[in-house]
């Protein structure tokens, strides 16, 4: 019998404590321990667990009674979960692969139905973590990041017209069906990850779109390296930085201005993997994904791979357009304080993105039937500029770790799809914890780390909930 999805049960198992004293009587006030644990875990501990961590094994078996009466099944490695952490399980809703308060599915010509909507204006929409299972991202399955309106679509693909100007000795525009006329076309599968995925982690809140671990997809991207355009321009010796237009306008309260303006450092356009791509998938590019052209410019937000691209100048210093000011794409150079007040002198531009893996199957909330002792498990990692070295996953709270099988990039910039099985002792509840470690020796941390502003950097280490029985 395979393994089936599963509501999530709501957290019904209540704790009493004692309230203020009314008219002589106790007034006793019950409240769910989802709550609890959400407001003060460690004083959920102590009602759930015992007082100390010294609590009497009776008290201790009457308070995973009550944790495993709330998760809606025994918990076998239960002495190893940590103390202050909140089951998973405890904070989901009660339907089936649940969405968060106030959010709905995306409902978009050519798209999956099951993305997450988190904004109707400009679109945004995120992947479930289960439905990046494939080894290259499906286009109807793949994220969707916009900061303005969609520009119409053009009749003659071909004919639309590309510029390079600014510090180069041969200003060019050139058609794009001159471009795969003359251009050298290559073919690569690279992850497209927003500056902002994992942003709903942090805490405090921060702004922008709260993206989960799904504002990332691995594509097969289809164009000519920008490097072949650079150097046919001809780049002049104080070339420095690029700056990116696209035909996309409208900002939320200004319908006029321009939508997104970004670059990157001329090192970075100059890598091989850096491309002008015309098509996705093997299909060409679809208009919510930049048709009829586009940057890709991997490694690096989200935000440098331009959209609906219709001209790069480049510069003679770093590019200052409005979306490379302020706090806009930047991480603090030193710790702050989370929800502290930002030094805008503390900050550096965003570059390379951070490492993280997930869990792709089973899908979180997964039920599989009485008995079953073994869990085939698989997913996929990527770690920015660097090469993720492996995977490891563990179904005791991180008291032991399992290293996972990992399946060769088809090139660099690909994600590493991983593999492998775990055994089980016995039926009940179990989380899947997830890590990726990189070549330099980095692991992911437990928790979203690098608190900033406007939420970018933050990859802990991925959690499921599973069922057995």
């Amino acid at each position: 019998m395979p393994p089936r999805r599963a509501s999530l049960p709501a957290a019904r198992c209540v704790a009493s404590h004692a309230g203020d004293r009314v008219d002589g009587m106790v007034n006793k006030r019950e409240r769910a321990i989802a709550e609890l644990y959400a407001e003060d875990p460690q004083r959920a501990d102590r009602l759930v667990f015992g007082r100390t961590s010294g609590a009497t094994r009776r008290g201790f078996v009457t308070g995973l009674a009550a944790m495993s009466a709330a998760v809606g099944a025994p918990i076998p490695f239960a002495r190893q979960m940590p103390r202050g952490l909140m089951p998973l399980a405890l904070a989901q809703d009660a339907e089936p692969d649940p969405l968060p308060s106030g959010q709905r599915r995306l409902s978009f010509p050519g798209k999956d139905g099951g993305l997450v909507l988190l904004r109707d204006y400009p679109l945004v929409a995120e992947t479930p973590e289960h439905l990046l299972d494939d080894d290259t991202t499906p286009t109807a399955k793949f994220f969707v990041r916009n900061n303005g309106a969609i520009p119409d679509a053009v009749a003659d693909a071909d004919a639309w017209k590309l510029t390079i100007d600014g510090e180069v000795n041969r200003p060019l525009e050139i058609a794009l069906g001159e471009l795969k006329r003359r251009g050298r076309a290559k073919t690569l599968r690279m992850v497209l990850e927003c500056a902002g995925n994992g942003r709903a982690f942090f805490a405090p809140r921060t702004a922008g779109e709260q993206f989960t671990n799904g504002g990332a997809g691995c594509a097969e991207w289809t164009g000519i390296a920008l490097v072949d355009l650079l150097r046919t321009a001809g780049l002049k010796s104080s070339a420095v930085y690029t700056a990116h237009y696209g035909a996309d306008l409208g900002r939320p309260g200004d319908a006029t201005a321009v939508a997104l303006s970004r670059g990157v450092p001329i090192k970075k356009a100059m890598d091989p993997a850096s491309m002008l791509v015309w098509a996705m998938n093997g299909a060409p590019l679809e208009s919510i994904h930049g048709a009829p052209l586009r940057l890709v410019i991997p490694g690096w937000p989200g935000s440098v791979s331009h959209k609906w691209l219709n001209r790069i100048t480049v510069r003679d210093r770093e590019y200052d357009g409005p979306d490379m000011v302020g706090l806009a794409y930047r991480v603090p150079i030193k710790p702050m304080v989370p929800g502290g007040k930002a030094d805008a002198g503390n900050f550096k531009i965003l570059e390379a993105m951070p490492m993280r893996a997930i869990v792709t199957s089973p899908a979180n909330g997964t039920r599989y039937p009485a008995g079953t002792r073994e869990l085939r498990l698989r997913g996929a990692a990527w770690a920015g500029e660097v090469e993720v070295q492996r995977v490891d996953i563990s179904l005791d709270f991180g008291a032991t770790w399992q290293r996972t099988l990992l399946a060769r990039a088809r090139n660099r910039y690909d994600w590493r799809r991983w593999s492998g099985s775990a055994h089980v002792p016995a039926d009940g509840y179990y989380e899947l914890w997830v890590r990726a470690s990189d070549a330099t020796g980095r692991m992911q941390p437990h928790i979203a780390g690098g608190w900033n502003p406007q939420g970018y950097g933050a990859n802990p280490m991925h959690r499921i909930a599973v069922f057995i029985g």
